[in-house]
């Protein structure tokens, strides 16, 4: 068997996520049918993580085994040609047997755009969270600083239950390595770098920050949030449309 790696952008406007679903349309699952119409196996594609629905990528990575001999650029090719317009193939190669598109990463980077304008274009509205009320956005930029570091972020987490160690034990501790908000034209952008993420985190992330934004919430309550370790104590989940995956690292 050859172990291929994959580095895929797509538009998640129109999927049900990642992870195949039964009856939906979902971005493993029109992958793992356009690698099986081209070489006639049917795979098991590993991503790097699991995006929600509505949720982007500018640099997914998905591995997966293959006997078939077709060279990797070839593949490239056929998949572009077999897959819709949302999902482009950027790079495919071949890598060692024990390289893993999850177990072998070790960094991810998202970003939340957020529009801050009056008038949100048609054609943006599916990529960012149009946000156009008042916000103390120097605020959020001085706070951004304080969730960075090694910490548990069960407050900050979505209960997932297909998640869990062998000992049914939940490990929500994670390293956040940088957290910046930055204007950028009309919008105001998030973005965070960390070892993994947890289900809805950088969304859970973003609405906590938006509390603070609106004087909800001051500097002093996010040290409070983490120590709470408690979901009921961060603020809402902000929409899927402004998030992307923006690189992983290995």
């Amino acid at each position: 068997m050859r172990n291929f790696k994959l580095v895929l952008t797509y538009d998640g406007s129109e999927f049900s996520g990642w992870q195949v679903q039964p009856d939906a349309a979902t971005v493993q699952g029109t992958l793992a049918s356009a690698i099986g119409r081209i070489t006639g196996e049917k795979v098991c594609l590993q991503g790097s993580g699991r995006t929600d629905a509505g949720v982007h990528a500018l640099a997914q990575v998905a591995t997966f085994a293959l006997a078939s001999p077709i060279p990797a650029d070839n593949l490239g090719k056929a998949l572009n040609a077999n897959l819709p317009a949302s999902i482009r193939v950027l790079e495919v190669e071949e890598v060692a047997l024990d390289f893993h598109a999850r177990k072998s990463a070790r960094a991810k980077t998202y970003r939340y755009r957020m529009h801050r304008g009056a008038v949100c274009s048609p054609f943006l509205a599916r990529y960012v969270w149009h946000y156009p009320y008042p916000l103390d956005e120097a605020a959020m930029r001085g706070a951004a600083g304080l969730v960075a570091g090694r910490h548990d972020f069960t407050s900050f987490a979505a209960v997932d239950p297909e998640r869990g160690r062998e000992d049914g034990v939940v490990d929500n501790v994670r390293e956040i390595f940088a957290s910046n908000w930055e204007p950028q034209g009309e919008e105001f952008v998030y973005t965070v770098r960390v070892s993994g993420f947890l289900h809805h985190m950088v969304r859970n992330l973003v609405g906590t920050f938006v509390l603070l934004g609106k004087g909800s919430l001051t500097a002093a309550d996010i040290p409070r949030i983490l120590e709470a370790r408690n979901r009921s104590a961060a603020g809402a989940t902000a929409p899927a449309s402004g998030l992307f995956l923006v690189g992983v690292e290995y």
